[in-house]
C-alpha cells in the first residue's frame, strides 16, 4: 500500500521532513513512527496506518510534502513484494472527466463555469495540489475546491488553474452587466521583487538556510507588526515580598515535582487584571466587524529554543493552583525545548506572557501574538533604592512592558491594567503559594 501524508490539523497542508526513523526492508508495527515532519512550529510524528515491511521510502530528509502525497510504500502483513502496477487512484470528489471538453466554444465555457461553480468539494478535506498551487490560489482569490485537477486523483496543477481563470474571463466577457471577476483582476498585481546582494563582495560569508522555524517567526512577526498598530506601556513591580514567599516555598514545591519560578506566580497575576479589564482578553473579528470577549483564560508561555521561539498554552489557567501552574510550565517548557509540543498545544491563547527574566535585560516592547490584542514582556529584576514612607529601602523591582492593539485599547485603559497588573504582583500572600 502507497502510505500517503495524513492531513495534520486545520489549515495544516504540507511540511518539511526533518527525520525518517525507518529502513526499506524494514518491518514496522501500526502506529509506529515512521517519518516526523516540521509544519509550523511543531513536529508531529506520523504513524504507520498499518503493519508490514517497508518496501520504498519515496521522500527524504529536507523535502516538502504535501496532504495526500505518497511518503513509502508497504508491504502490509499477508501480502507479497512482488512488482505490479501501482493500484489506481483514488476517484476525485468532484468527477473531472466531463471538464475535458469545455473550452470547445463560449457555450460550453458558460456551462463549465457553472458547473464549477455549483460543485464544491463534498469531502472535508482539500484538493490534492502543491503549496504552490495552494499559494498561488489564495493570492488569487480562487477557491480551489471549484477546480478541477487533470492529474491523477484530481491533482490540480497550474495548467487547471490558468484554464479556470481563462472560462471565468470568457463568461465575464458574454455577461456585458456584469463586473470584472475579482481573480483577474487580482492576478494583474505584480508581486514584489525580492534583490539578492552579493555579500561576498565585500569579505568571507558563511551561508545557511533558514529553517522552517524560522520562515514561520518570520512570517507571523511581520503580519503581526504591519497589522497591528502597536503601543507599550512600561511600570515596574515591586516583586521583594513575592520573592520571599518563592524561597520559602520553592522546596515544598520541588518535593512533589514542581519548580516554583517567576512565570507562574505571573499567570496568576495576569489573570486577575484580565478578570478586571476583559478587553485585554478580547479578539477584533475584523471579517464581522465585531469585539469577541472570551470568556475563558489560555495564557501562551514564549520559550525560547535553539530552532527559534515557541508560544505553548495553558489552558484554563484560572481554575489551576500555583503548583498545577508549576508543574504544567515545566512540562511545557522542557517539550517545547524537544520540539514535542502539538501545533494544538501552540492555538487559542488569549493573552501572552514573554519572560525574559532568566536570561537578562530591562524593559523591552515584545509584538501582539495575533490574534490576541496584548502581550506582557517580563525583564530581570533588580535590586534598586526606593523610597516607602520617607525611607529609603532596598526592593526587587521586576520590569514590565505590556504591548496592546491600539485599535481595541486605549491609553489609559492600558494604564489602568498596568496598575492593577502590578498590585497583583505586589500583594501575594501566603495563602496564594502554600500547598
Amino acid at each position: 500500500m502507497d502510505v500517503k501524508l495524513p492531513r495534520l490539523g486545520e489549515g495544516s497542508e504540507s511540511g518539511v521532513v526533518v527525520g525518517i526513523l525507518v529502513k526499506e526492508g524494514q518491518v514496522v508495527t501500526k502506529g509506529q513512527t515512521i517519518l516526523e515532519l516540521e509544519n509550523e512550529k511543531a513536529v508531529a510524528p506520523i504513524p504507520a496506518p498499518a503493519a508490514g515491511t517497508v518496501a520504498k521510502i519515496r521522500v527524504k530528509e529536507g523535502d516538502r510534502v504535501a496532504v495526500g502525497q505518497v511518503v513509502l510504500s508497504l508491504v502490509v502483513v499477508g501480502e507479497t513484494a512482488a512488482p505490479s502496477a501501482p493500484p489506481p487512484a483514488p476517484a476525485p470528489v468532484s468527477t473531472p472527466v466531463a471538464n475535458t471538453a469545455a473550452p470547445e466554444t463560449p457555450a460550453s465555457d458558460s456551462a463549465a463555469s457553472a458547473d464549477d461553480s455549483a460543485e464544491p468539494a463534498k469531502s472535508i478535506h482539500p484538493p490534492a495540489a502543491a503549496p504552490s498551487i495552494r499559494l498561488l490560489a489564495r493570492q488569487l482569490g480562487i477557491d480551489l475546491t471549484k477546480v478541477r485537477g487533470s492529474e491523477n486523483g484530481g491533482r490540480i496543477v497550474l495548467a487547471d488553474l490558468r484554464a479556470y481563470i481563462q472560462r471565468l474571463e470568457k463568461l465575464a466577457t458574454a455577461s456585458k452587466s456584469a463586473k470584472p471577476a475579482a481573480p483577474p483582476a487580482a492576478a494583474a498585481t505584480p508581486a514584489p521583487v525580492v534583490e539578492s546582494i552579493d555579500f561576498s563582495k565585500w569579505g568571507p560569508v558563511t551561508k545557511k538556510p533558514l529553517s522552517v522555524l524560522r520562515k514561520v517567526i518570520s512570517h507571523r512577526m511581520t503580519e503581526n507588526w504591519n497589522t497591528i498598530p502597536h503601543v507599550t506601556q512600561f511600570d515596574n513591580a515591586d516583586i521583594t515580598a513575592l520573592l520571599e514567599l518563592r524561597k520559602q516555598h520553592a522546596a515544598a514545591y520541588a518535593a512533589k515535582g514542581a519548580h516554583l519560578t517567576l512565570t507562574g506566580f505571573a499567570i496568576k497575576a495576569v489573570v486577575a487584571a484580565l478578570k478586571l479589564h476583559p478587553t485585554f482578553n478580547a479578539s477584533i473579528d475584523a471579517a464581522t466587524g465585531e469585539v469577541v470577549l472570551k470568556n475563558y483564560f489560555h495564557i501562551g508561555i514564549a520559550v525560547d529554543t535553539d530552532g527559534g521561539l515557541l508560544v505553548p498554552v495553558i489552558r484554563d489557567a484560572d481554575k489551576k493552583s500555583l503548583f498545577e501552574l508549576s508543574k504544567e510550565l515545566q512540562d511545557l517548557a522542557t517539550r517545547a525545548r524537544d520540539r514535542k509540543v502539538a501545533l494544538e498545544e501552540m492555538k487559542g491563547g488569549t493573552f501572552t506572557i514573554s519572560n525574559q527574566g532568566g536570561i537578562g535585560g530591562a524593559h523591552f516592547t515584545p509584538i501582539v501574538n495575533k490574534p490576541e490584542v496584548a502581550i506582557l514582556g517580563l525583564g530581570r529584576g533588580a535590586w534598586q533604592a526606593v523610597v516607602r514612607e520617607k525611607k529609603i529601602e532596598p526592593r526587587m523591582l521586576l520590569p514590565i512592558g505590556l504591548s496592546y492593539d491600539h485599535r481595541l485599547i486605549d491609553g489609559g485603559t492600558a494604564a489602568r491594567f498596568t496598575v492593577d497588573l502590578v498590585r497583583a504582583f505586589e500583594t501575594f500572600t501566603e495563602a496564594d503559594v502554600r500547598l
